[in-house]
């Protein structure tokens, strides 16, 4: 029986595992068909659906969803999405922005208001946390295509605000404004990005206890699990320990 019951569990987690990678396809794609709809459907011509084709690949998306998605922001039959901002605060008084798509803000506000209750949080009005954040731009790329000083070098002379460079790679920050110039001179250096994109990044950063960051990181695991929900930032630090343990 031990057997059998171990072998249902890794059954489990690989089915949710799958239905995890089912959805995060699902969101790739509403983003790649509204990037495409809102400007050309070329990826040479329109850096949002650029960088919504690089989020794709980075997280291996087939090559077949990635053309279908961008095919079906040319039919007349597409649904109309909204790109919403949320914002409210989780335990602790960490704040919150949720960026989501959706094809009916009711059920989304809803939604997205009783995973803040449930949680121990509460949604608020627009601009009420995202004054502690700052809109940036981001290109991402391997530790292995360049050394620190040559990334850093390279993302000065290209007009970028910051680098931060580490093991896990190189992250350079821009104004959302200059993204697409600093990405394209970057390319040029460097080769294509593991990423590219818009973010929220928080001016300064709360440190919490294990017991608020796993309410806290259950939140945005609730949130993130939101079909309508694309991205989830807050302003929060927790242990390593604690990451890993959630990640588990």
């Amino acid at each position: 029986m031990a057997g059998h019951s171990q072998f249902k569990n890794i059954m489990h987690k690989k089915g949710r595992a799958d239905k995890a990678r089912s959805k995060l396809f699902s969101k790739l794609a509403r983003e790649i068909t509204v990037s495409a709809k809102l400007g050309l459907p070329d990826p040479a011509f329109n850096p949002r659906l650029r960088a919504a084709i690089l989020e794709a690949k980075a997280e291996n998306m087939p090559k077949d969803n990635i053309e279908r998605a961008i095919k079906k922001s040319q039919g007349g039959d597409t649904e109309s999405y909204d790109e919403i901002r949320y914002e409210g605060y989780a335990p602790g008084g960490v704040a919150v922005i949720v960026e989501a798509l959706t094809d009916n803000n009711n059920r989304t506000a809803g939604e997205v208001r009783a995973i803040f209750t449930k949680a121990g949080g509460n949604l608020a009005t627009t601009g009420a946390v995202s004054f502690m954040f700052d809109h940036l731009g981001t290109v991402e790329y391997d530790a292995k295509v360049a050394t620190a000083d040559e990334v850093l070098e390279a993302a000065i002379e290209a007009g970028a605000e910051d680098v931060v460079s580490d093991e896990n790679g190189h992250q350079i920050v821009t104004k959302t404004d200059t993204l697409h110039e600093v990405a394209k001179a970057l390319e040029a250096k460097f080769g294509e990005p593991r990423k590219s994109g818009m973010m929220w990044k928080p001016q300064n950063t709360v440190a919490v206890d294990d017991e608020a960051g796993e309410k806290i990181l259950k939140l945005m695991d609730a949130l993130d699990d939101n079909d309508d929900v694309q991205n989830v930032y807050a302003n929060f630090e927790v242990s390593d320990a604690l990451v890993q343990k959630m990640s588990a």
